[in-house]
């Protein structure tokens, strides 16, 4: 939840001031006639929802064609092929798993020898579909936290529904048995962390005036067991504002040490490490993100960092020795530093050397850093071959300089390999082609945005079909996030098999190139991102790859609010809209539920200057009952509590009202994922390509395409 013209877009920066002039901030909200909507549970409001999904089944679930198709997606979810990724912790390697027989899912563990067999042995540590049957809820696994270095003991974070709220319990992982008495917090949005086996960190709803506006932990406290949790010792007090706080240990031997952090938006945060009951700040800038390992600090920046004669740029990688900072010695080391192309994806330490996974016009290049009597040496480790994605991630920190790298294009099946710095490395894990990628070739193209910044996007097509075809075009374009090749068998099976092309756009807002690439897009610039969205969408109308008629679009949460904005913007490119948990009520985003976290994003409504320009990216005021809009489909879940729900209904209501064609889907699990399980997954999915073969001129036609009766191999052959 996750995930863009010419004289219109300088209208609509325009258009709010001169009309409205000062904008009353409430008058903006009293005169909603759907808030009502917002009510998340209510009668009224439930029984709207599934009028509408009623609609909406009748429209695009029914017959043979439809219902193959969920067939197909199904067996692509739970089919035994799909990689098992791991991670590890003490002896062990953990994996969840969900399938057919497991809709829940399963915790389980294995050894690496056993890990590395074909159909390796798994030991089951908690059925999750036992534990929900057993006690009638609607459980969603929602991670582990382990009691370092015993591992002999977690905290279980459980979701109804897959919300974001979870109920928290002790484990004991020799007996695969909940603790008796042992720690339990009830429902809440927030933290947990060991600090120690008898002591925990804990930010949670602690009752009135505990949580921020944004709906996370303003408190954290230190809760030793057989002591009441409401008698806890406050170690950390927030402000209402802030986005939320927390506190972690880290129990290695050796390494011992807790920290307390303070999130003041989005973009910047305090960190404070804690001796002797006392809390001492860690001096860096508040818009940079530190990390401490085996007496290092790692610290990555977001904007240009002076010390004495120097200036570290913003994307740059650098490291000291954490004591002697603490002492005010500010010798750092430079790990990365940005180039105008590159950019930081991601670094991970080992126990010796440090992993550097970096972008170069959005492609992945690895290298090791190792620290040296001089400083630090740099070997590169492996580039991406074509346009693939790589991912690397040391397998026990503390322990080796082992490490997992995944790989993975559109159209190339992900593989996973485990090696050792200085080694080599081995293939574990290799999924089977889920679909058939004959003809099909990966491309890099760049466009030209409206203020001239160059912009590229991936496009997935047979190069030898001819003529413009149905397109598919995904973007998300916000919190730095950058959207690389993956290897999707819903996209390949619903969409290039049978002939579609499918395109994603690196839209600033973006993480591609950097912070800079991100910040490009914030706030009164947002329109930046939207402009790059259509910047690509032209494009391909221009390159005759497709036509307005046969481009649909898709995008979630944020994504969602793109997907908003080239609605109201540019009607006339789109031919379909698919908006996933969107956000598309701008005025009230910051009221409802996590949305005032991302005001360092979007801005702040309740500032009359700033709901001036964030009023010319809110669809939901933006909509013109006289416009002709492409057909929009919108899907939620009734259980996010990220993402409130009210902006998707109250968008498809308006819609509905002012006569435009809009079909809207709410599941009632799911959180902001969208879905709880494979098979709602499946419906949803289903569900959105029916949309869009529905809706795209000439698009491809499920029932054109026969349904395989086995996965394809790279070769096309159908497998044994």
């Amino acid at each position: 939840m996750h995930t863009r013209n010419g004289v219109r877009a300088v209208i609509w920066q325009i258009v709010p001031l001169l009309l409205f002039g000062q904008i009353n901030m409430t008058q903006a909200s009293e005169n909603d006639p759907y808030l009502w909507l917002e009510n998340i549970d209510g009668d009224r409001a439930m029984a709207w929802v599934r009028g509408r999904n009623r609609d909406t089944r009748e429209a695009l679930a029914q017959g043979e064609t439809f219902a193959a198709s969920e067939r197909r997606l199904r067996a692509i979810l739970d089919s035994s092929d799909r990689i098992p990724y791991i991670s590890k912790s003490g002896l062990y390697y953990y994996n969840f798993w969900q399938d057919a027989e497991h809709p829940r899912g399963l915790w389980r563990r294995v050894t690496l020898d056993e890990y590395r067999k074909r159909d390796p042995a798994w030991e089951t540590i908690l059925d999750v579909d036992a534990l929900a049957q057993e006690e009638s809820e609607n459980w969603v696994f929602a991670g582990a936290e382990f009691l370092e270095p015993t591992y002999d003991r977690c905290l279980i974070a459980l979701s109804r529904g897959g919300a974001d709220a979870v109920v928290v319990r002790e484990f004991d992982l020799s007996t695969r048995s909940f603790v008796p008495d042992g720690f339990y917090l009830p429902e809440s949005k927030g933290a947990f962390s060991w600090a120690g086996k008898n002591r925990l960190f804990v930010a949670r709803d602690f009752g009135p005036d505990t949580m921020t506006d944004s709906g996370y932990p303003r408190i954290v406290k230190l809760w030793r067991r057989g002591e009441a949790l409401g008698d806890a010792e406050v170690v950390f007090e927030g402000r209402q504002k802030d986005v939320l706080v927390g506190a972690y240990t880290t129990l290695v031997p050796g390494f011992e040490a807790e920290f307390v952090y303070r999130r003041i938006d989005f973009y910047n945060n305090n960190l404070f490490v804690r001796r002797g009951g006392e809390l001492r700040a860690i001096e860096i800038p508040s818009d940079a993100t530190a990390r401490i390992h085996r007496g290092r600090l790692f610290i990555t920046l977001d904007s240009d960092w002076t010390i004495g004669a120097r200036t570290h740029a913003a994307g740059s990688l650098v490291v000291t020795d954490f004591e002697r900072f603490l002492a005010g010695e500010r010798k750092l080391d430079v790990l990365y530093s940005p180039s105008p192309a590159g950019s930081l994806a991601h670094y991970s330490p080992t126990r010796n050397h440090v992993l550097v996974n970096v972008l170069e016009n959005v492609r992945n290049r690895v290298y090791v850093a190792t620290p040296t009597r001089d400083g630090w040496t740099r070997t590169d480790l492996t580039a991406a071959e074509g346009m693939q994605t790589l991912s690397v991630g040391a397998v026990d920190p503390h322990g080796d300089d082992r490490y997992f790298i995944g790989s993975a294009d559109y159209i190339t099946p992900s593989a996973l390999s485990l090696g050792t710095v200085g080694g080599s490395s081995t293939v574990l894990k290799r999924m089977p082609a889920m679909f058939d990628a004959r003809g099909l070739s990966i491309s890099q193209q760049w466009t030209t945005s409206k203020d001239g910044t160059r912009v590229p996007y991936f496009l997935v097509r047979d190069p030898k079909a001819t003529g413009p075809r149905p397109t598919l075009l995904y973007g998300y374009g916000g919190f730095e996030i950058s959207m690389t090749p993956e290897y999707s068998p819903g996209v390949g099976a619903m969409w290039l098999e049978q002939g579609g092309v499918y395109v994603v756009a690196n839209i600033r807002g973006g993480g591609e190139f950097g912070p800079a690439w991100h910040q490009a897009a914030l706030k009164a610039n947002r329109l930046r991102a939207y402009e790059d969205f259509i910047a690509v969408a032209e494009d391909l109308v221009r390159r005759a790859i497709t036509t307005p008629g046969q481009l649909g679009m898709m995008g979630g949460s944020n994504g969602g609010l793109l997907a908003g904005n080239m609605l109201t913007m540019r009607p006339d490119l789109f031919g379909a809209i698919v908006a996933q948990v969107p956000l598309l009520d701008m005025r009230r985003y910051h009221e409802l539920l996590a949305g005032a976290s991302w005001m360092a994003e979007y801005g702040d409504p309740d500032n009359p200057e700033e709901w001036a320009f964030i009023r010319s990216f809110s669809p939901y005021h933006n909509l013109d009952p006289e416009t002709r809009y492409p057909p929009l489909l919108v899907m939620t879940s009734t259980r996010d509590d990220r993402v409130h729900p009210g902006h998707a209904r109250k968008m498809a209501a308006k819609m509905t009202d002012q006569g435009h064609s809009v079909l809207y889907y709410e599941n009632i699990e799911g959180g902001h994922a969208g879905a709880a399980d494979n098979a709602q997954r499946t419906y949803m999915w289903a569900l959105a390509y029916a949309f869009l073969h529905r809706s795209l001129d000439e698009g491809p036609r499920q029932g054109d395409v026969e349904e395989p009766p086995a996965m394809f191999d790279e070769g096309g052959a159908a497998e044994d």
